[in-house]
């Protein structure tokens, strides 16, 4: 009975000594992130009003724009809040007179908390009347409507015969205000006479 009684004793007290003493570093330390739900052939419709309306009204409703992707993963279950596009997506955006714009890129990121799209890899820009804008990365604010970056980019006005290269720029949605940092190629400039 003692020697059943001190075996066991000196396993446990084995087994109570080691422990998992060991610091982990680099990519040991980092914990793996997973998604609380992926979605395939994604489609997301968003729509909105002029003014308010009741649960009743909806044909006061119109399309502001058509999110699709052929897959979303949702990080909602991460401190900071955020759907990857891991596969690419396409926006079709709708202005007052239903004219359609639409942007395309390989990879997107929209971050929940702060409203910002973050768009990679091959994003183009087409509004409904010609114009065009690839970049390699841009950044879209949802709340101000604002677009910028500070890669390069190509910017085609076929009205205007404009064809523009650059570095880093910002505009609204609308392309009404564009501001480019560092520009280089053909552009031209018509004077208006007084």
């Amino acid at each position: 009975m003692y020697k059943c009684f001190a075996t066991v004793f000196t396993v446990a007290i084995l087994f109570i000594s080691c422990g998992d003493d060991y610091e982990r570093v680099g990519e040991e330390a980092i914990k793996p992130v997973f998604p609380q739900g992926v979605a395939y052939d994604y489609t997301l419709t968003y729509t909105g009003t002029d003014e308010e309306v009741g649960t009743e009204d909806e044909s006061h409703t119109r399309v502001l724009a058509i999110l699709t992707s052929p897959m979303t993963e949702d990080f909602d279950n991460q401190f900071f809040k955020y759907k990857t596009f891991p596969k690419g997506l396409q926006v079709d955006f709708f202005d007052e007179k239903n004219q359609k714009s639409v942007v395309t890129a390989d990879y997107g990121i929209i971050y929940s908390q702060t409203s910002l799209i973050d768009l990679r890899g091959n994003v183009v820009i087409e509004t409904h009347d010609g114009k065009k804008l690839e970049a390699p990365q841009l950044y879209f604010d949802r709340k101000n409507n604002w677009i910028f970056t500070e890669a390069e980019f190509t910017y085609t006005n076929p009205a205007d015969g404009t064809i523009m290269d650059g570095e880093g720029m910002d505009f609204n949605r609308d392309f009404s205000f564009f501001k480019a940092h560092k520009t280089y190629g053909l552009m031209t400039i018509k004077e208006e006479e007084n």
